[in-house]
């Protein structure tokens, strides 16, 4: 039963080098029943905010006592810790960086262990693979029943950054951010559909500017629009979303993640 544990996932590796097969290599070579699911390994270099909302959109969609292991990690070798988090149902293996920021907001953590014991990491551990020598046989190891509580010690604090949130600058009005662009150029934004229901009062229709050009009202679907127009929807993710049908949003309204997207509630036609 525990060695079917699925172990996740998610990284800044890429396809093209073969660390991702390494740590699929000591994961297994510890435990050969191991059942590993990738979630992503294209999450761009360095970015652990776009890596944070990966992680968000997709942890609760395994099955309960799944370990995700997420290596978004610039301060590879430094001071920074690698910390086991225990949730009501999983556990997230994760350099202590933020990676996290958008779950703590919705599962309250039960448990954080600082990973220090070298005893179930891969002997001398390099400064620049801790994904091979510290997170892959640590994550085996877990998977074949280890308690985290062995891993290392307790402590209370876990590294979050501040998520962007949409900010009414007055009735009717918001500002948000793009925080995540996918590969076919959508642009996700850090407005959710509760945010977008408490705006849309009396059934108003809304106005979403992006860039330079103004968008009207929601659709459900990208066809609801012909092809190579705009249009905004709410994603599978529940974030609000900015598309071209058969297009590339990015490249239509000229802006990257960062970018700030209005939203207005549009005056009742008389």
């Amino acid at each position: 039963m525990r060695q079917g544990r699925v172990i996740t996932l998610l990284t800044d590796f890429g396809n093209q080098d073969a660390y991702v097969g390494i740590m699929k290599g000591v994961i297994t070579r510890i435990n050969p029943s191991a059942n590993i699911i990738d979630i992503c390994h294209a999450n761009p270099p360095q970015d652990i905010m776009n890596g944070a909302y990966l992680l968000f959109t997709s942890y609760k969609y395994f099955p309960r006592g799944t370990i995700h292991v997420a290596v978004i990690d610039p301060g590879v070798g430094s001071a920074r810790g690698i910390v086991c988090v225990e949730t009501h149902d999983y556990l997230f293996l994760v350099p202590n960086n933020g990676l996290l920021s958008f779950i703590a907001g919705k599962e309250k953590p039960e448990r954080i262990i600082q990973v220090t014991n070298r005893k179930y990491f891969l002997p001398a551990p390099s400064n620049t693979f801790h994904g091979r020598d510290i997170f892959a046989p640590v994550a085996a190891h877990l998977s074949l029943g280890l308690k985290p509580r062995q891993l290392g010690t307790r402590v209370d604090r876990l590294e979050c950054f501040d998520i962007p949130k949409p900010h009414y600058k007055r009735i009717g009005h918001i500002e948000a951010t793009i925080i995540s662009v996918d590969r076919f150029g959508n642009l996700i934004t850090s407005i959710t559909g509760e945010d977008i229901e408490g705006l849309k009062q009396n059934q108003k229709d809304i106005e979403v500017t992006v860039g330079k050009k103004k968008l009207v009202g929601l659709q459900k679907t990208y066809t609801d629009v012909k092809a190579g127009k705009p249009l905004a929807l709410l994603g599978s993710t529940d974030f609000l979303e900015i598309s071209v049908n058969q297009g590339d949003a990015q490249r239509y309204f000229g802006v990257k993640k960062g970018d700030t997207v209005c939203i207005r509630l549009l005056p009742r036609k008389k």
